[in-house]
């Protein structure tokens, strides 16, 4: 009986060693198959970096596109505000044009009323009215064009005639024969304009 319990033991001991054998090789081998999921899930990363870096990149471009049309488009509405402005201004000129002769027409009559009836009620009407048309020109924009004394500049003035002058020196404007007028820089109309010969 003795050896019974011996054999039985030895048998159990047995049973038990290949069972701890058997745990041993089983944990080795989800060891193994630990590392290549270990080693996969490092590849992955890697992969995702690849794709974030992709997308990145693809971000980076299309902020790049977004910032050059928003650029564009602020030049498109500086550039349409511009043109814009300079369609308004060259409307408003063309228009003011018109009134010139009649602000022409107040300084002639105004020229030929005689010294003695300066006083006469009518001519003092006139020549108010005249002022506040002026000023109001003035307010608008409008600005006369200087022109007595300077050196001609072709921009402004239009030389019809040479005249002599012991007044002014050669090359400069001697008699202004029609006033020029100016509208926020756009010239209006040149100054008609009388130069010392050289």
């Amino acid at each position: 009986m003795a050896e019974e319990e011996i054999k039985k033991e030895a048998s159990q001991e047995a049973a038990e060693d290949t069972k701890e054998t058997k745990a041993e090789e089983a944990k080795a081998e989800e060891a193994k198959t630990e590392e290549p999921s270990k080693k996969s899930k490092k590849e992955k990363p890697s992969k995702t970096d690849k794709e974030k870096e992709a997308l990145k990149e693809q971000v980076s471009v299309l902020e790049d596109k977004v910032k050059r049309q928003l650029a564009e488009f602020e030049n498109f509405r500086n550039r349409t505000e511009k043109e814009k402005t300079a369609s308004y201004d060259n409307g408003a000129a063309n228009a003011l044009k018109k009134f010139l002769p009649v602000v022409d027409n107040f300084e002639r009559g105004l020229a030929s009323v005689p010294e003695d009836k300066k006083d006469d009620p009518f001519v003092q009407g006139m020549d108010k009215i005249y002022r506040q048309f002026v000023t109001e020109l003035e307010n608008i924009g409008v600005e006369p064009i200087e022109a007595l004394g300077l050196p001609l500049d072709p921009n402004l003035h239009n030389a019809v005639t040479q005249q002599e002058s012991d007044e002014y020196e050669p090359g400069t404007i001697c008699a202004e024969l029609q006033k020029g007028y100016t509208y926020h820089g756009i010239v209006l109309r040149y100054s008609m304009v009388a130069v010392v010969p050289e």
